[in-house]
């Protein structure tokens, strides 16, 4: 029977398509050459300024458990938070307004934007022993909207809502399903709110910088941005440039083989 060599330039179409999308080994791997290293924990630093349109949660007691209920009503203020599962709930908790206050039941307003969360523990704590209210109270703050976003080339592009207030570079990513093989790893850009500016910074995977960094930890609001390598946007290039050919390389194979047939 007699054979077709139409058909080898459509296979060596199809393996060139195939070539083109496979990265290197060195490219996806991460702190490469890295050795046994040790590295000091910048967590003081992590501290954050409350800034307006936070969440907090604001919990009062004391040794008087019935005095120190009226304290702690359930805010009206709450906003729908969506999580790394994309599950949808109301979160109850001390809204700072535009004007850097919130209402906390019997102290009235309170100035929250610009403390940390340790400047206001203070601050309420001592609002309520010059009143008398209460003795010896105890304040506790977490922040209820602390949130990082992760987009671009990771398996499944979130904004992660941490309950914990602790959050590394790498667990945010790990959260988000890892980086894809396409991801350009020695250039990762954060973004981060800083005194009322958009920081922007450029983060290296393959070196072992990232862990004495100040991002090796991150902030709420922060947003990390993967980039495609230049095997994802070949490759790219090369599909939208070959798969017409490659189309219609098949379709002149089916056309010829029917007539051949007949």
């Amino acid at each position: 029977m007699k054979s077709y060599s139409f058909i080898e330039p459509v296979l060596v179409v199809a393996l060139l398509l195939l070539g083109c999308s496979c990265a290197g080994t060195s490219e996806a791997i991460y702190f490469n050459n890295i050795q046994a290293s040790e590295f000091a924990d910048k967590i003081e630093t992590l501290e954050p300024v409350i800034q307006e349109n936070d969440l907090l949660s604001i919990t009062i007691s004391s040794l008087n458990p019935d005095a120190s209920e009226m304290f702690n009503v359930s805010s009206n203020n709450s906003i729908r938070n969506a999580n790394a599962t994309n599950t949808i709930s109301p979160v109850f908790g001390y809204l700072v307004e535009r004007d850097g206050f919130i209402q906390i039941p019997l102290l009235g307003n309170i100035k929250a934007a610009g403390l940390t969360k340790e400047g206001l523990k203070n601050k309420i704590r001592q609002e309520i022993l010059d009143r008398k209210l209460l003795i010896s109270p105890i304040v506790d703050i977490r922040y209820l909207n602390y949130k990082v976003s992760v987009l671009g080339e990771v398996a499944r592009p979130s904004v992660l809502t941490v309950p914990n207030e602790k959050l590394t570079f790498l667990e945010a990513l790990g959260l988000a399903g890892d980086l894809t093989i396409y991801a350009k790893r020695d250039n990762i850009l954060l973004i981060r709110e800083e005194e009322g500016k958009r920081v922007l910074t450029r983060v290296d995977l393959t070196t072992n910088e990232l862990f004495t960094s100040p991002y090796y930890y991150l902030k709420s609001n922060d947003i990390i941005y993967v980039e495609p390598n230049k095997t994802k946007i070949a490759s790219a290039g090369a599909l939208r440039q070959w798969l017409p050919l490659a189309l219609s390389g098949l379709t002149l194979v089916v056309v010829s083989i029917d007539r051949l047939t007949r």
